[in-house]
């Protein structure tokens, strides 16, 4: 499968070293502003495909994206320390603007999946700018936020993360909302889990463990200036699905109608993700705190988007 990349940045680089690695893809082609910083990243990423997947990897411009069956969208300016995701709105929509229309062009066949920030309205614009369906244009929401919560409550249930099942939904974001009610491993509640196995899932607990999950980009950002690895992570992990057409339920973020009342918004829940893009949306049972919770991250989407988006 041949998957475009725009922006070759950290993100852009670590997607396409991911993609490689893990074999999501035979030809990776990156677009970048800086043409020179595209070639050098194309280059040290084909030069890891022996410990790999043999594909190919090279740079150019928007003319060699024809054939591609994914564009990532990874262009735009990175968070700053301090700076929340919806404060990037107004600079990386300019940078959409620009962009689409050159990819679209090139390849208008393609399923965009959308990587910057703030990555739940950026996916709101590419669908606009797009006018492609709304299945087709697949943010990478909460996917990372999802894993980083099944990593922190099996580190504390003492299991391996690919045992627990556990969502985060709504934006990602400050608003985002850990769904508690759901959680589970080995297929039995989280709560019971941890009771059986002696440790139990205190108020404390739960504190600490959301505040990991929720702070964990500002800690990067704080220790390093931005995130890269775990969301090339979590982008390849949607390629794949896309490309071996696997309907996995994944927590990506698209547009959706009328949750909470109001504009469409895009926001992440469970979604079967397949060859054709989003091809289902979940929705699961919710606590009553859980539901409030999602439509004020709704809210709070619809209000950065503004009457414009």
């Amino acid at each position: 499968m041949k998957i475009g990349i725009i922006g070759a940045g950290m993100v852009g680089g670590a997607t396409a070293n991911a993609l490689v690695l893990t074999g999501a893809a035979d030809e990776v082609v990156l677009v970048d502003a800086l043409a020179d910083r595209a070639v050098a990243e194309a280059e040290d990423v084909l030069h890891a495909t022996p410990f790999g997947h043999d594909a190919r990897v090279f740079a150019g411009g928007y003319d060699r994206l024809g054939g591609a069956e994914v564009v990532v969208l990874s262009a735009g300016v990175p968070q700053k320390p301090g700076e929340t995701r919806l404060q990037l709105l107004g600079r990386n929509a300019e940078v959409f603007g620009a962009v689409i229309p050159q990819v679209l062009r090139a390849a208008p066949d393609c399923l965009l999946v959308v990587a910057a920030n703030p990555v739940d309205v950026m996916t709101l614009v590419a669908r606009r700018l797009s006018g492609l369906p709304a299945e087709r244009v697949i943010g990478s929401g909460t996917i990372l936020d999802t894993a980083r919560f099944r990593a922190c409550l099996a580190g504390h249930l003492g299991v391996a993360p690919s045992s627990v099942h556990a969502y985060v939904l709504g934006e990602h974001g400050d608003s985002e909302v850990l769904c508690w009610s759901q959680a589970a491993a080995g297929g039995v509640p989280a709560p019971s889990f941890a009771e059986q196995a002696g440790r139990p899932l205190t108020a404390e607990v739960r504190a600490a463990i959301d505040g990991d999950v929720r702070r964990a980009a500002y800690r990067i950002i704080r220790g390093k200036g931005a995130t890269w690895y775990g969301i090339a992570g979590g982008i390849a992990r949607i390629v794949r699905a896309i490309g071996r057409d696997e309907r996995a339920v994944l927590t990506v973020s698209a547009v959706a109608e009328g949750l909470g009342g109001g504009r469409p918004v895009a926001l992440s829940l469970p979604r079967i993700v397949g060859r054709d893009g989003v091809l289902m949306t979940l929705h699961p049972q919710l606590s009553e705190e859980e539901q409030t919770l999602l439509e004020r991250s709704a809210a709070a989407l619809r209000e950065a988007a503004g009457g414009r988006w």
